[in-house]
């Protein structure tokens, strides 16, 4: 076990340090702000937000500053407090290892976002339930939290930002269930079908987020989104011990994701009254590519196109300190010199904390376990998905299985409710997924377009994990099981 041990840790250092291409791959790629006066709510109808981090851990601080930045940006720019939702786990504020309690900061010379920030849905009331619940407006159906929703009318337009983990067809939560991508494609036809709002926009952080609308979203529901990624690669984390820029030294974890600070900075110093969705879509993907495809990924949009002629100022307000600035068409902001896979954020945590703590320290030997149980579930999960292919498929035909990508505008899968059968039937045998283990879900989808049955895949999954290692501690909470 001794030589399996420092091989892991180097290979990780590999990993983190960014010099490990000529080696060995990993299975992934691997202040209060002041209160301004309301926008007018008179034609343009009223304006609501729901932010949602679906997320929890240190590990994935990213995702929750992200949210509370965005919230600060939006009561900057007037809304009201009582018109945007939020749904963080908030366990990162006051967590042991944030270096600055009760303080969380979205870049490295960044103000504190966190103050002020509601707690409308916090811990385990971050649910699926609850999410779409706040979207449609329906208080009836929901459990625990405030009780907010968007009690929205035909004039009114609403924004909704998501930030986390993602694989095909899927977005983490911090509870379980996660949230399928037919289950919010059809939440948002039921709200269209309410009558109850005039546009809506979709800011979507994840890894393959643009599988969550590729062949889902039709036109014609007044819905302009925009993802991250297109519907096969991953998304970025940035601001990330050992990049350029990094953060404060005593922060051991990305502090933001890439296409979220770079719409969040767009807007932060723009005129939105002026600068359409279509500008701030073009200054976010050419930020978000970072100039290769090695450290970015590709920004999608999808549904309605012709929305994004729209204002910025529909939808997220504007700050009156920005209302003289003329919109420039270029991109000011400067991409990092690399960024961290949003799948490898969590070894870039355990792997700088392992890195600085004192030899022979607690602190030393807690990290080097989490590097450890970490790197050992990936592997498990890596090793029974090929495994089951074989079973299933035969040595040969497998890996192109595994790996079959539909072409683009069609769906994930054709039957969903078989998707999700068969990731509760791998689950009972082989153990969570977890955040990392959504990068499988494009093999899950292609055994049900491939016409694998629930009792076929409970034998393949119980020839295949015969042991199941314990799950690390970056995987809690994180489950596909209904």
């Amino acid at each position: 076990m001794g030589i399996d041990r420092f091989l892991i840790l180097f290979l990780v250092a590999t990993l983190v340090s960014g010099h490990g291409d000529d080696l060995i791959r990993l299975p992934s790629q691997a202040s209060r702000f002041f209160q301004p006066p309301s926008v007018e709510e008179n034609e343009e109808g009223t304006r609501w937000a729901v932010l949602i981090a679906g997320s929890n851990g240190y590990w994935n601080y990213r995702h929750q500053s992200d949210v509370c930045h965005a919230y600060q940006l939006l009561r900057k720019g007037g809304l009201k407090e009582e018109n945007i939702i939020v749904f963080m786990y908030d366990d990162i504020a006051y967590n042991e290892e944030n270096p600055r309690p009760g303080v969380i900061i979205n870049s490295p010379h960044g103000n504190d976002v966190y103050k002020g920030v509601p707690k409308d849905y916090v811990g385990e009331h971050v649910t699926v339930n609850n999410f779409f619940a706040a979207i449609l407006g329906n208080k009836s159906a929901l459990i625990g939290g405030s009780g907010k929703v968007v009690d929205s009318g035909p004039n009114d337009h609403i924004f909704i930002y998501y930030s986390d983990h993602g694989g095909p067809g899927v977005l983490g939560m911090p509870t379980n269930p996660y949230m399928y991508a037919s289950d919010l494609i059809e939440v948002l036809k039921k709200k269209h079908a309410s009558g109850t709002y005039k546009s809506l926009v979709f800011y979507l952080e994840a890894c393959e987020s643009g599988s969550i609308f590729e062949g889902l979203l039709p036109e014609g529901l007044n819905i302009y989104a925009t993802t991250a990624s297109n519907a096969e690669e991953s998304s970025w984390g940035t601001y990330c011990p050992g990049e350029s820029p990094s953060p404060p030294p005593e922060y051991e974890t990305c502090l933001g994701d890439l296409y979220s600070v770079a719409w969040m900075e767009d807007s932060d110093i723009h005129n939105l009254r002026t600068e359409t969705l279509h500008q701030q879509y073009e200054l976010v993907k050419d930020r978000t590519l970072n100039g290769n495809s090695l450290y970015g990924s590709h920004v999608m949009q999808y549904g309605d196109i012709e929305l994004s002629k729209n204002n910025l100022f529909l939808y997220l307000g504007t700050n009156p300190a920005n209302d003289n600035f003329t919109f420039v068409d270029k991109n000011s902001l400067v991409p990092p010199s690399k960024a961290v896979n949003q799948r490898d954020a969590d070894l870039v945590h355990f792997w700088d904390k392992f890195r600085k703590a004192p030899e022979g320290s607690a602190r030393k030997a807690a990290a080097e376990k989490q590097v450890l149980e970490a790197m050992s579930h990936r592997m498990h999960i890596d090793n029974s998905v090929k495994l089951i292919g074989k079973l299933l498929f035969g040595i040969e035909k497998a890996p192109e299985v595994l790996r079959s990508v539909r072409p683009a505008g069609q769906p994930l899968v054709d039957d969903w409710d078989c998707l999700k059968t068969l990731v509760r039937t791998f689950e009972t045998h082989c153990g969570s997924l977890s955040q990392y283990g959504m990068k499988h879900m494009r093999s899950f989808a292609n055994f049900c377009n491939a016409g694998i049955q629930k009792d076929q895949m409970a034998e393949a999954s119980a020839q295949a994990c015969v042991s199941i290692p314990a799950t690390p501690r970056s995987s809690l909470h994180s489950g596909f099981s209904a």
